[in-house]
């Protein structure tokens, strides 16, 4: 019997021949990961162990949260994380200037990829799958003994085969295949499930759409999302990725327990209603005008160098309606500099938008961008939970960029089409 992409990953860190779902199993880590929000308490309980941390170049830290310091708790936050980092000279430890959200600098600094076993104390770790390695969000204590040990145990997950087929139309991205997804399936329909993408539609997406749907893998209830390398993933990780790695692929008579097929050809803009990211609808099919007060261009999902040129191509010339609040935020420093040298910047501040520095911000209500009592926003970031964004009487509707710029325009959720 043959063995998925997932199932050769956790196998070879478990040292073993072969696992099978359900299996019990103890893993060596490539990468353990955690933020200003994780990274304190698991530090606390690291501390108890007594023990020196197991390998000072696997372990990446990153302030991403409330950074800059919002508060004095949130400063107190960083300290923490930086006084820890010092100590034990951690290599990778991102903050201030060099900082940026930690799912967007990871893979873009080649951190993490091929074939590599990730775990994070942030539930969007999950995100690395787009670079062909198994990823997955922990809790702190977990986290904190994978700090000592370099090991953390795992329950192999089944997996559910998305079959991806068509071409992908012009104005659709990775976040509307992720949430047509997850529409289909539902926010527990891969419960504790590895979200496996195969299929020939796989060469149409690009690695920007690619981490964006494996970023939103756990939004399925996924344990990860995870896509194959090919010639995409060659281009990206040659000259990123610094240590050896390891692809691996499906073997033709891996077992899923599902299979879902998507025709990319098929997809329309669709948005995510409040207050779950399941609760997807296409664009064109919304019949009342839904007036906006926000948007918020950014996230660890839509915060790349790609989402800022799809947003800033709609947005040339236009301008930001007049009752509504638009806040970029490009993911890393990279990022931003490379979106400030295509003039991608220039276009948002002359659209009337607010640039801010790489930051999770907004996303879980953390600052810049808080929502009031009865106001809504469309937002490229991952979650539309009530209260996720401010207020608990506010509403988030998920989008893409496409989607998020148009609306941005017309004071209302938009298709981009309305704005050509």
């Amino acid at each position: 019997m043959g063995m998925n992409m997932s199932e050769k990953i956790l196998a070879k860190h478990a040292g073993l021949d072969f696992v099978e779902p359900g299996q019990l199993i103890t893993c060596k880590l490539d990468m353990v990961l955690a933020n200003d929000v994780t990274a304190p308490p698991s530090i606390k309980e690291f501390e108890k162990i007594g023990k020196p941390v197991f390998d000072r170049e696997k372990i990446a830290l990153i302030p991403d949260h409330f950074q800059p310091a919002k508060d004095i708790k949130s400063a107190d936050l960083a300290k923490s994380v930086r006084d820890f980092s010092r100590k034990h000279k951690l290599v990778n430890y991102f903050e201030a200037g060099r900082v940026g959200i930690e799912h967007v600098i990871l893979p873009e600094m080649g951190i993490v990829g091929p074939g590599m076993l990730t775990i994070g104390a942030d539930s969007h770790t999950c995100t690395y799958g787009a670079v062909n390695g198994f990823s997955t969000g922990v809790g702190t204590t977990d986290l904190a003994v994978a700090m000592a040990t370099g090991e953390a145990w795992f329950k192999v997950p089944e997996s559910i085969n998305v079959h991806l087929t068509g071409k992908k139309p012009r104005n659709i991205n990775g976040k509307d295949v992720i949430l047509t997804l997850i529409g289909m399936i539902g926010v527990d329909g891969a419960l504790y499930k590895s979200l496996e993408f195969t299929g020939p539609g796989v060469a149409e997406l690009s690695m920007t759409d690619r981490l964006t749907i494996a970023n939103m893998a756990i939004e399925a209830g996924g344990k990860n999302g995870i896509f194959p390398f090919d010639e995409v993933t060659r281009e990206y990780v040659e000259g990123r990725v610094k240590k050896p790695y390891e692809p691996v692929e499906a073997d033709a008579d891996a077992k899923y327990c599902q299979t879902v097929e998507i025709n990319l050809s098929e997809l329309r803009p669709v948005v995510a209603f409040p207050h779950l990211p399941g609760n997807t609808k296409a664009v064109a099919d919304i019949k009342e005008p839904i007036k906006i007060d926000q948007v918020v261009l950014g996230s660890c999902t839509n915060g790349r160098l790609e989402d800022m040129e799809i947003a800033a191509g709609i947005l040339k010339g236009r301008k930001i309606h007049e009752d509504v609040r638009c806040i970029v935020i490009p993911g890393s420093q990279w990022v931003y500099k490379e979106a400030m040298k295509r003039g991608y910047l220039e276009t948002f501040i002359d659209a009337g938008c607010v640039v801010s520095t790489p930051t999770c911000g907004p996303c879980l209500g953390g600052y810049m961008g808080i929502l009031s009592a009865g106001e809504r926003c469309v937002s490229t970031t991952n979650r539309n939970f009530r209260g996720r964004m401010g207020h608990v009487d506010s509403e988030v509707y998920l989008a893409g960029p496409h989607v998020a710029a148009a609306s941005a325009i017309l004071g209302r959720i938009a298709a981009p089409e309305e704005v050509e």
